[in-house]
């Protein structure tokens, strides 16, 4: 078979076998197939890195963690929503789970692959949001942690953009030296997809859907 045979072969295998929805039934009704050509590993070690580089950066700004009310406040009512999480895939129950505030204005929060989580102070000060509220927005940021959005839509990126890049990170714990040094620049192009990326209006309906179902289970 010639190479370029080959590689479409393979390609086309990766991307038929990478179909697979990557959480239970429940009555949201999400159910829909996703592709994953990147593993589920790789995603967390990518986002863990620029979590923890976060994390460094709004230390030394002093700016993490400083309102003990608040950062109480958001554990409790994240930790309500993660211990229902199991409804939804058993092994997230596993994840190690970490929940922060950073002192900023933005009114934003996010959950990384892995169980990640980060809510801006300005959520908090700006909306004068609720716990139910607040609930609300965790639990669909946790929900796209679920459904592995992220890993999703780099996925796809690298299908769309590079076959070969794709197949280069799978193979990167091959002894080839190429395939491992093109792995290892896929794996830096894939940190940036998932920040850059945003997410598609049919997995924020999925985070809304299933997010909603998590907080009301929470209570």
């Amino acid at each position: 078979m010639k190479k370029s045979s080959l590689t479409g072969f393979i390609l086309a295998a990766t991307l038929l076998s990478g179909c697979a929805t990557t959480t239970n039934p429940s009555v949201s009704g999400v159910e829909r197939k996703q592709f994953m050509m990147l593993s589920e590993q790789q995603v967390v070690a990518m986002s863990t890195e620029s979590y923890l580089a976060t994390l460094k950066e709004a230390s030394e700004k002093k700016t993490l963690n400083t309102n003990a009310a608040q950062i109480t406040r958001v554990r409790n009512i994240s930790q309500k929503l993660i211990r229902q999480t199991g409804h939804f895939r058993q092994d997230a129950l596993q994840w190690k789970w970490e929940v922060n505030v950073e002192q900023n204005d933005q009114v934003n929060a996010y959950c990384m692959p892995g169980g990640k989580i980060m809510v801006f102070s300005g959520l908090i000060d700006k909306l004068k949001a609720t716990d139910d509220e607040l609930a609300a927005v965790i639990g669909h940021e946790i929900a796209h942690a679920l459904r592995e959005h992220g890993r999703e839509r780099m996925s796809i990126a690298y299908a769309q953009q590079a076959g070969l890049v794709g197949l280069a990170v799978l193979a990167g714990a091959s002894k080839n030296q190429n395939a491992a040094t093109v792995g290892v620049q896929a794996a830096a192009l894939g940190s940036t997809l998932f920040f850059a990326l945003p997410n598609s209006r049919e997995q924020e309906r999925e985070a809304d859907r299933m997010g909603l179902e998590l907080a009301a289970r929470a209570g």
